[in-house]
Protein backbone atom coordinates (compact mmCIF):
# COMPACT_ATOMS: atom_id res chain seq x y z
CA UNK A 1 0.00 0.00 0.00
CA UNK A 2 2.79 2.26 0.88
CA UNK A 3 6.60 2.38 1.86
CA UNK A 4 8.91 4.09 3.51
CA UNK A 5 12.45 4.52 2.31
CA UNK A 6 15.28 6.66 3.77
CA UNK A 7 18.14 7.47 1.54
CA UNK A 8 20.99 9.92 3.18
CA UNK A 9 18.73 12.81 4.85
CA UNK A 10 15.85 12.01 1.98
CA UNK A 11 12.88 9.91 2.88
CA UNK A 12 10.63 8.44 0.56
CA UNK A 13 7.08 8.01 0.82
CA UNK A 14 5.84 6.12 -2.19
CA UNK A 15 2.02 4.74 -2.70
CA UNK A 16 3.00 1.27 -4.13
CA UNK A 17 1.00 -0.53 -6.66
CA UNK A 18 -0.57 0.13 -10.47
CA UNK A 19 -4.12 0.87 -8.71
CA UNK A 20 -5.24 4.15 -8.17
CA UNK A 21 -4.43 4.49 -4.57
CA UNK A 22 -7.45 5.10 -3.24
CA UNK A 23 -7.85 5.87 0.16
CA UNK A 24 -8.97 3.29 2.04
CA UNK A 25 -8.77 3.65 6.35
CA UNK A 26 -5.73 0.83 6.34
CA UNK A 27 -4.20 3.35 3.67
CA UNK A 28 -4.97 6.03 5.77
CA UNK A 29 -3.66 4.26 9.10
CA UNK A 30 -0.65 3.94 7.69
CA UNK A 31 0.62 7.14 5.61
CA UNK A 32 -0.02 8.02 9.55
CA UNK A 33 2.14 5.52 10.96
CA UNK A 34 4.69 6.42 7.83
CA UNK A 35 5.00 10.06 8.70
CA UNK A 36 4.83 9.60 12.48
CA UNK A 37 8.49 7.62 11.70
CA UNK A 38 9.91 10.85 8.98
CA UNK A 39 9.06 13.07 12.07
CA UNK A 40 10.91 10.73 14.68
CA UNK A 41 13.64 10.34 12.44
CA UNK A 42 13.91 13.90 11.14
CA UNK A 43 17.42 15.68 11.70
CA UNK A 44 18.65 19.49 10.80
CA UNK A 45 18.54 18.83 6.80
CA UNK A 46 16.27 16.57 6.02
CA UNK A 47 13.83 15.96 3.53
CA UNK A 48 10.59 14.07 2.15
CA UNK A 49 9.58 12.99 -1.16
CA UNK A 50 6.15 11.42 -1.60
CA UNK A 51 5.26 9.71 -4.36
CA UNK A 52 3.55 6.59 -6.32
CA UNK A 53 3.47 4.14 -8.91
CA UNK A 54 1.71 4.12 -11.99
CA UNK A 55 -0.83 6.42 -13.49
CA UNK A 56 -2.12 8.03 -10.62
CA UNK A 57 -1.19 9.90 -7.52
CA UNK A 58 -4.33 9.29 -5.77
CA UNK A 59 -8.28 9.29 -6.82
CA UNK A 60 -9.15 10.26 -3.23
CA UNK A 61 -11.12 8.53 -0.74
CA UNK A 62 -12.24 4.72 -1.61
CA UNK A 63 -15.84 5.61 -2.56
CA UNK A 64 -16.57 2.34 -3.18
CA UNK A 65 -16.35 0.90 0.32
CA UNK A 66 -18.50 4.23 1.35
CA UNK A 67 -21.04 2.88 -0.89
CA UNK A 68 -20.84 -0.52 0.16
CA UNK A 69 -22.55 0.84 3.49
CA UNK A 70 -26.11 -0.89 2.30
CA UNK A 71 -27.61 2.45 2.82
CA UNK A 72 -27.57 6.34 2.01
CA UNK A 73 -27.11 6.60 5.75
CA UNK A 74 -24.52 4.60 6.38
CA UNK A 75 -22.45 5.53 2.66
CA UNK A 76 -22.33 9.15 4.48
CA UNK A 77 -21.50 7.93 8.28
CA UNK A 78 -18.43 5.74 5.64
CA UNK A 79 -17.02 8.96 4.00
CA UNK A 80 -17.54 10.86 7.24
CA UNK A 81 -15.53 8.67 9.04
CA UNK A 82 -13.21 8.82 5.28
CA UNK A 83 -12.66 12.15 5.98
CA UNK A 84 -11.63 12.46 9.64
CA UNK A 85 -9.49 10.28 9.51
CA UNK A 86 -7.81 11.96 6.58
CA UNK A 87 -7.54 15.01 8.23
CA UNK A 88 -3.99 14.05 10.64
CA UNK A 89 -2.17 13.41 7.13
CA UNK A 90 -2.68 17.26 6.39
CA UNK A 91 -1.81 18.12 9.68
CA UNK A 92 1.32 15.13 9.74
CA UNK A 93 2.36 17.10 6.76
CA UNK A 94 1.97 20.88 7.82
CA UNK A 95 4.08 20.38 10.69
CA UNK A 96 6.61 18.02 9.47
CA UNK A 97 10.42 19.34 10.59
CA UNK A 98 11.12 19.68 7.10
CA UNK A 99 10.43 20.22 3.18
CA UNK A 100 8.87 18.36 1.70
CA UNK A 101 7.84 17.45 -1.87
CA UNK A 102 5.47 15.84 -3.71
CA UNK A 103 6.25 14.18 -7.37
CA UNK A 104 2.99 13.06 -9.33
CA UNK A 105 3.80 10.38 -11.52
CA UNK A 106 -0.03 11.32 -12.90
CA UNK A 107 -3.97 11.89 -11.89
CA UNK A 108 -4.14 13.62 -8.57
CA UNK A 109 -8.29 13.91 -7.60
CA UNK A 110 -10.28 14.84 -5.00
CA UNK A 111 -7.84 14.11 -1.75
CA UNK A 112 -5.49 12.88 -3.99
CA UNK A 113 -5.12 16.53 -5.27
CA UNK A 114 -5.23 17.59 -1.63
CA UNK A 115 -2.33 15.42 -0.16
CA UNK A 116 -0.20 16.64 -3.18
CA UNK A 117 -1.29 20.59 -1.87
CA UNK A 118 -0.46 19.45 1.59
CA UNK A 119 2.85 19.75 0.33
CA UNK A 120 5.74 22.63 0.19
CA UNK A 121 6.47 21.65 -3.84
CA UNK A 122 4.41 19.91 -6.43
CA UNK A 123 6.02 18.22 -9.07
CA UNK A 124 3.83 17.13 -12.16
CA UNK A 125 4.63 15.31 -15.83
CA UNK A 126 4.16 17.36 -18.83
CA UNK A 127 2.70 14.09 -20.86
CA UNK A 128 0.51 12.66 -17.98
CA UNK A 129 -1.66 13.75 -15.59
CA UNK A 130 -4.59 16.02 -14.29
CA UNK A 131 -5.49 18.24 -10.94
CA UNK A 132 -9.23 17.58 -10.59
CA UNK A 133 -11.14 18.09 -7.60
CA UNK A 134 -14.27 15.92 -8.33
CA UNK A 135 -16.72 16.89 -5.55
CA UNK A 136 -18.91 19.22 -7.62
CA UNK A 137 -19.61 16.88 -10.54
CA UNK A 138 -20.41 13.66 -7.94
CA UNK A 139 -22.52 15.59 -5.53
CA UNK A 140 -20.51 16.09 -2.35
CA UNK A 141 -19.36 19.17 -0.58
CA UNK A 142 -16.55 20.06 0.54
CA UNK A 143 -14.83 19.38 4.11
CA UNK A 144 -13.85 22.82 6.11
CA UNK A 145 -9.79 21.58 5.87
CA UNK A 146 -10.42 21.21 1.95
CA UNK A 147 -11.79 24.51 1.18
CA UNK A 148 -9.44 26.01 4.20
CA UNK A 149 -6.21 24.13 2.71
CA UNK A 150 -7.33 25.62 -1.00
CA UNK A 151 -7.48 29.19 0.14
CA UNK A 152 -4.14 28.58 1.50
CA UNK A 153 -2.19 27.22 -1.35
CA UNK A 154 -4.01 28.37 -4.19
CA UNK A 155 -3.92 32.74 -4.24
CA UNK A 156 -5.76 33.30 -7.02
CA UNK A 157 -10.02 33.45 -6.73
CA UNK A 158 -10.85 32.51 -10.35
CA UNK A 159 -8.60 29.50 -10.07
CA UNK A 160 -10.27 28.20 -7.06
CA UNK A 161 -13.64 29.66 -8.96
CA UNK A 162 -12.49 26.97 -11.74
CA UNK A 163 -10.95 24.10 -9.61
CA UNK A 164 -14.12 23.74 -6.72
CA UNK A 165 -17.01 24.96 -8.59
CA UNK A 166 -16.48 24.07 -12.12
CA UNK A 167 -14.69 20.72 -11.54
CA UNK A 168 -11.90 21.89 -14.31
CA UNK A 169 -9.26 19.46 -14.99
CA UNK A 170 -6.18 21.24 -14.78
CA UNK A 171 -3.06 19.34 -16.52
CA UNK A 172 1.05 19.76 -15.82
CA UNK A 173 1.72 22.75 -17.74
CA UNK A 174 -1.34 24.63 -16.96
CA UNK A 175 -1.16 23.71 -13.18
CA UNK A 176 2.48 25.80 -13.83
CA UNK A 177 0.80 29.35 -14.99
CA UNK A 178 -2.06 29.25 -12.23
CA UNK A 179 0.41 28.65 -9.88
CA UNK A 180 -0.75 25.73 -8.58
CA UNK A 181 2.76 23.31 -8.95
CA UNK A 182 6.18 24.04 -9.02
CA UNK A 183 7.11 22.39 -12.23
CA UNK A 184 6.00 20.36 -15.16
CA UNK A 185 9.02 19.01 -17.19
CA UNK A 186 8.80 15.81 -16.94
CA UNK A 187 7.71 13.04 -19.00
CA UNK A 188 8.34 9.69 -17.25
CA UNK A 189 7.40 8.65 -13.82
CA UNK A 190 11.10 8.26 -13.12
CA UNK A 191 12.16 11.95 -14.59
CA UNK A 192 9.55 13.36 -12.21
CA UNK A 193 11.08 11.78 -8.92
CA UNK A 194 14.40 12.37 -10.43
CA UNK A 195 13.77 16.34 -10.36
CA UNK A 196 12.03 15.75 -7.07
CA UNK A 197 15.47 14.65 -5.53
CA UNK A 198 17.40 17.36 -7.89
CA UNK A 199 15.42 19.54 -5.79
CA UNK A 200 15.56 17.58 -2.08
CA UNK A 201 19.37 17.95 -2.58
CA UNK A 202 19.22 21.17 -2.87
CA UNK A 203 17.11 21.76 0.10
CA UNK A 204 18.54 19.52 2.35
CA UNK A 205 21.85 21.34 1.94
CA UNK A 206 20.73 24.17 4.08
CA UNK A 207 20.90 21.84 6.66
CA UNK A 208 17.93 24.07 8.16
CA UNK A 209 16.40 23.82 11.97
CA UNK A 210 13.40 21.28 11.28
CA UNK A 211 11.45 22.78 14.32
CA UNK A 212 11.86 26.76 13.05
CA UNK A 213 10.87 24.95 9.98
CA UNK A 214 7.52 23.93 10.40
CA UNK A 215 6.58 27.05 12.69
CA UNK A 216 7.33 29.28 9.99
CA UNK A 217 5.06 27.03 7.68
CA UNK A 218 2.60 27.15 10.17
CA UNK A 219 2.73 30.84 10.37
CA UNK A 220 2.55 30.99 6.27
CA UNK A 221 -0.65 29.11 7.03
CA UNK A 222 -2.93 30.71 9.70
CA UNK A 223 -6.16 29.62 8.22
CA UNK A 224 -5.81 25.91 7.47
CA UNK A 225 -3.65 25.45 10.45
CA UNK A 226 -6.22 27.15 12.39
CA UNK A 227 -8.94 24.79 11.16
CA UNK A 228 -6.21 21.90 11.98
CA UNK A 229 -5.45 22.95 15.66
CA UNK A 230 -2.33 23.88 14.74
CA UNK A 231 -1.30 26.56 16.77
CA UNK A 232 2.49 28.12 15.93
CA UNK A 233 4.75 28.58 19.05
CA UNK A 234 5.33 32.56 19.68
CA UNK A 235 9.41 32.02 19.72
CA UNK A 236 11.45 28.77 18.36
CA UNK A 237 15.16 30.16 18.21
CA UNK A 238 17.90 28.18 16.33
CA UNK A 239 20.94 27.37 17.94
CA UNK A 240 22.87 29.10 15.23
CA UNK A 241 21.57 32.00 17.76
Amino acid sequence: MCTLEKRGNLFFLTLTGDDDHRFSLTLIETLIFALSQVKSQAVNGSALITTAHGKFFSNGFDLAWAQSAGSSSGAVDRLHHLVTSFKPVVSALLSLPMPTIAALPGHAAAAGFLLALSHDYVLMRRDRGVLYMSEVDIGLTFPDYFTALMRSKIGSASTRRDILLAGRKVKGEEAVRMGIVDSAAHNSEESVVEAAVRLGEQLVKRKWNGEVYAEIRKSLYPEICGVLGLVPKTVVASSKL
